[in-house]
């Protein structure tokens, strides 16, 4: 990977990355086609990556299927796919470990503290083995995102952080590699975040500028579904993903959810902007 990537950016070519851990889905390939538009050269990497799995999480079970994936790049026409193993990534004695602290501690961090740790360092290895100019990633993942460019800022990376919109299903469930646990059952239950998220917004377009009512009255949404087990719900400013008690016109907000669907925990947000 070194020496393609040199070999490209001596070649003068811009090259776009989009770091994966598989299962690959349409969320994943609205990336791959922004990349295929800004940039000359895309690069795929598939990666399961045990550093990010809390001790409770099952690394093992966690869905995979290259060769599907493989072929949805082909289709693509995706230009590479980095595959390195886990041995090559951490292989014996490894020590070193890239952590974002503050941003990284909260939400997410709270229920899941060395998850961000994890996603950090592999991106940094990723980084430095394919070299970069654009990096996309998914806005489900908006505080991933928000971790990832808090350390491209803070470590000097030359490289253009690029967060692409939620793709989701035709009933408007966020797609995740994830969402393939879910019973049928389940799968209708999940609605309520989407649900949640739509009342939310609706709200903030009606005016309501005070962070707790909206809250509460999505809460009441989740109340109404007794199986799903909410984790937490935050409104935060999109730059710094700072907790905002008033929601200010001019400003941008990610909405946030996460809950616990059967044995499945999902997250998803919506991203308002004010004018």
């Amino acid at each position: 990977m070194h020496s393609v990537s040199r070999s490209l950016k001596s070649s003068g070519k811009k090259i776009g990355f989009v770091p994966t851990m598989g299962y690959l889905h349409k969320g994943h390939l609205s990336l791959i086609k922004k990349s295929k538009k800004l940039c000359d050269v895309t690069v795929a990497s598939i990666f399961v990556n045990p550093a990010q799995f809390e001790p409770s999480e099952d690394f093992k079970k966690y869905p995979r299927d290259i060769e599907h994936d493989n072929k949805l790049l082909k289709e693509q026409n995706v230009d590479y796919l980095f595959t390195p193993s886990a041995d090559e990534i951490y292989p014996s004695g490894y020590q070193s470990y890239v952590e974002v602290n503050k941003i990284s501690k909260k939400f997410e961090g709270e229920f899941r503290p060395n998850h961000f740790k994890g996603v950090t360092t592999i991106v940094s290895i990723l980084f430095n083995c394919v070299e970069p100019d654009y990096a996309f990633f998914g806005q489900k993942d908006a505080q991933q995102a928000a971790v990832i460019k808090q350390m491209v800022k803070d470590l000097k990376y030359d490289i253009e952080i690029a967060v692409c919109p939620i793709v989701r299903e035709a009933d408007g469930l966020a797609m995740s590699s994830r969402n393939v646990y879910l019973s049928p059952e389940e799968r209708t239950k999940a609605l309520t975040l989407s649900k949640s998220l739509q009342y939310a917004k609706k709200l903030i377009e009606g005016k309501e500028r005070d962070s707790r009512i909206v809250i509460d009255n999505m809460k009441v949404i989740f109340n109404e579904e007794k199986s799903i087990k909410l984790d937490y719900i935050a409104i935060v400013n999109e730059y710094g993903f700072r907790e905002a008690d008033l929601i200010d016109d001019g400003n941008e907000y990610y909405i946030l959810v996460a809950a616990k669907v059967g044995n499945t925990r999902l997250i998803d947000n919506e991203l308002v902007r004010l004018t």
